[in-house]
């Protein structure tokens, strides 16, 4: 079940990279920008309302295709198929129902898993044509019958649970919000936080509005903002304090600390990945510096960055963001916000605290993130494929290869013997072992192109 989680986790990142650009044409589509008026901005509105209007269609799409063995596009053919018929069947059953991004998360789940298990599948010959992957969609489409009768008459339950969740959350207020930010950041290690914003960003809260003469209702954070609900942005804001100014501000607690003869390379790692979390808000490259490193580090940049959401909520500030809290999605939704200045003085306050923190935390535990390599590191792409190799037990100990962003995610035949030490040596951060036959090892925004020279070098 981890492992599924870590997965879907990851598999979440393939749709949620299609909503900045949604975000930024709804957000033209407003009028309110020079040259981009009258039905320049209408064409911009729904255009981005396109996207929105159908995130459950790109849940499963993204999930299905992002679980498939090899990333195989008929998966995503066959997530459409069974959210199609899934939607139409609990319609029929109960045309007041709506699953939101659920349908899609499940539908996605089931498709990728169904391709996985039947894309080889070789069937008698007179149905020779409709074996392999040809057979995936038509196996998705009779699931997803039975999931949307199940839906149909049993969802109302679940729909009851999480709306008891949701108001909950939101009856704590800031005590809420305060939880939803740590847990975000503590989840990070274990690449589950995208599941925990599946929920806040696309679930929690319900806004009604009129589009076409016909009611639209849109649930989440992130949803609501852009659809305009004074309300929504109240779990966003919060994060464009820490990712603006608190990690920035902690990079230059690592460097002031760093010994004087690794401060040129600290340097020069530090302000890449610091500006990153300003201007983009992807901070997973900062904080995979220190995660393992300094886990107290971490630990507390978890409870500030919960305090800074809560702070935001405390204040009233309402923002959002179609990707990540820095400074490009800022100013580009910043009238759409209500008090984003006071982000500004808020984000100040809260790096001064995260520096002098980080700072003496950084002392006191005599943390040193940028010791230096026993061993050089293999410099050439093929020597460095052929050394992760070695260092993951050999070809023959290897099953599959995947990575995220910052992550390289190889399922093993068993990882216990692998030493963390050689992966070290090689330039990670940190390694991960959930369980005997999967591990991961943590390298930055290199893990994808690290992933590439391992499968070409075990064709």
């Amino acid at each position: 079940m981890f492992n599924l989680f870590q997965r879907v986790g990851k598999a979440l990142m393939t749709p949620i990279a299609v909503l900045p650009i949604a975000a930024i044409l709804l957000r033209f589509g407003f009028g309110d920008i020079p040259f981009i008026t009258g039905d320049i901005a209408n064409i911009m509105k729904v255009a981005g309302e396109a996207i929105f209007s159908n995130l459950d269609m790109l849940f499963a799409v993204g999930i299905a295709y992002g679980l498939a063995k090899n990333s195989d596009g008929s998966a995503g053919l066959a997530g459409a198929v069974g959210l199609l018929i899934a939607k139409a069947v609990y319609l029929q059953i109960d045309p007041t129902l709506n699953m939101g991004v659920f349908i899609g998360i499940i539908i996605g789940i089931l498709a990728g898993a169904l391709y996985n298990r039947f894309h080889t599948i070789k069937p008698p010959e007179f149905l020779g044509f409709f074996g392999g992957k040809r057979f995936v969609p038509i196996v998705t489409a009779l699931s997803a019958i039975v999931v949307g009768i199940l839906s149909g008459y049993f969802w109302h339950y679940a729909q009851s649970g999480i709306d008891a969740f949701s108001n909950t959350i939101i009856g704590l207020n800031e005590i809420g919000s305060f939880l939803y930010g740590t847990l975000n950041r503590l989840l990070i290690p274990l690449g589950l936080h995208h599941i925990l914003n599946s929920v806040f960003l696309f679930q929690v809260g319900e806004y009604s509005y009129i589009k076409d003469g016909v009611t639209v209702v849109a649930n989440g954070d992130l949803h609501r903002f852009f659809a305009g609900d004074p309300t929504a942005g109240i779990y966003m804001a919060g994060f464009y304090v820490t990712m603006m100014f608190g990690l920035p501000s902690m990079a230059l607690a690592i460097y002031v600390t760093t010994p004087k003869e690794q401060r040129k390379k600290a340097g020069a790692v530090l302000f890449g990945v610091a500006l990153t979390s300003f201007l983009t808000g992807i901070t997973e490259p900062l904080e995979f510096l220190f995660l393992f490193v300094a886990p107290i580090l971490f630990l507390v940049h978890a409870i500030l960055t919960g305090l800074a959401v809560a702070s935001a909520h405390f204040l009233g500030i309402h923002h959002g963001y179609g990707f990540s809290a820095g400074l490009i999605d800022y100013l580009i939704n910043y009238k759409l916000a209500t008090k984003p200045l006071l982000i500004l003085p808020l984000g100040l306050a809260f790096g001064v605290i995260y520096f002098t923190v980080s700072y003496y935390i950084i002392k006191i535990f005599k943390y040193n993130i940028f010791e230096e390599s026993k061993e050089e590191i293999a410099q050439k792409e093929g020597e460095e494929a052929l050394a992760f190799i070695e260092a993951l037990g050999g070809k023959e100990n290897i099953i599959s290869t995947d990575a995220c962003i910052t992550r390289l995610r190889m399922e093993v035949k068993a990882s216990e013997h692998l030493d963390t030490e050689a992966f070290k040596k090689l330039g990670a951060k940190g390694v991960i072992k959930p369980n005997n036959t999967t591990i991961q090892v943590v390298l930055g925004t290199r893990a994808e192109s690290v992933a590439e020279m391992i499968k070409g070098n075990l064709k």
